[in-house]
């Protein structure tokens, strides 16, 4: 059963996917792997012509959610050395 979230209709999760993980979707594109793939530089536009079945509009739902699932969430710090 897919899954979505009332306020990201585009991020989808299905236990029986990508061991229900928040994906794009319809794909099997988990939301995390879109964040990593940016960080490590790809560009927006690289990453849509890699995965041309990805939208510009997917992306930005799958960064919109990440950003809002983490700004609730308590990260603990330890000092730098």
């Amino acid at each position: 059963m897919e899954l979505i979230f009332p306020d990201f209709p585009r991020i989808s999760v299905n236990q029986e996917r990508c061991a229900g993980k928040p994906c794009i979707k319809g794909t099997r594109i988990p939301v995390d792997t879109v964040l990593a793939y940016l960080a490590s530089g790809m560009s927006t536009d690289d990453f849509v012509k890699e995965f041309y079945w990805i939208t510009k509009e997917d992306i930005q739902e799958a960064l919109s959610f990440a950003a809002t699932m983490l700004s609730g969430r308590y990260i603990p710090l330890q000092k730098a050395s």
